[in-house]
């Protein structure tokens, strides 16, 4: 069952937490999220699912910055948001998909449990100019039903910027600590979880 505006906002503070809130985005059954001002490409041409591959920050200015197809750019909320007892996802706003931007790859689905910033895997049909600010994507959520382990994750709980893939974590024994190939990207920093 997905929650209504109205339930979400009166879970507001003790399952839901959305930081900053404004009330103006409360949808009838969603709340929309804004784009922060700062996205990071991968550099590398092959991406390796088993080492931590290199990145780029690029900020988005007043002026507004032009996506390309076959780019894609890793992207975040400006509001953190905590999920207690529920099941969070995220989808694009429909005047979003029409200007044909996609917000996410295939990362909508959120864990019951999940604290942090969402992490917006963008790509773009054709050229499409974003802002900073703009409403990128809804929140909605669903109850679970069951015994359920709340999320915990050392790659991305509580995270704190946008996460660049981090499964190389899971593909080797020890996490990439000791493997000099597997170092993260300059500006990550291992979570400590």
């Amino acid at each position: 069952m997905v929650l209504s505006g109205q339930e979400i906002k009166r879970l507001l503070g003790t399952q839901i937490v959305i930081d900053p809130y404004d009330e103006s985005r409360l949808n009838p059954n969603s709340y929309n999220l804004t784009l922060h001002d700062e996205l990071m490409v991968y550099e590398e041409l092959i991406l390796d699912m088993r080492k931590a591959n290199r990145v780029r920050r690029l900020s988005i200015p007043p002026e507004g910055m032009v996506l390309t197809p076959g780019q894609l750019f890793l992207g975040r909320t400006v509001e953190r948001t905590e999920t207690h007892g529920l099941v969070p996802m995220i989808e694009g706003r429909s005047s979003i998909g029409r200007l044909g931007l996609f917000v996410h790859v295939t990362a909508g689905f959120g864990d019951v449990g999940f604290c942090g910033y969402w992490t917006l895997e963008m790509f773009a049909v054709q050229p499409v100019r974003i802002y900073a600010g703009v409403s990128i994507c809804q929140i909605f959520y669903h109850d679970i039903k069951g015994p359920y382990t709340a999320y915990q994750s050392d790659k991305y709980q509580h995270n704190t910027d946008i996460q660049p893939s981090l499964l190389f974590k899971e593909l080797s024994p020890d996490g990439g600590e000791n493997d000099p190939q597997m170092q993260l990207p300059f500006g990550i920093e291992r979570s400590r979880g």
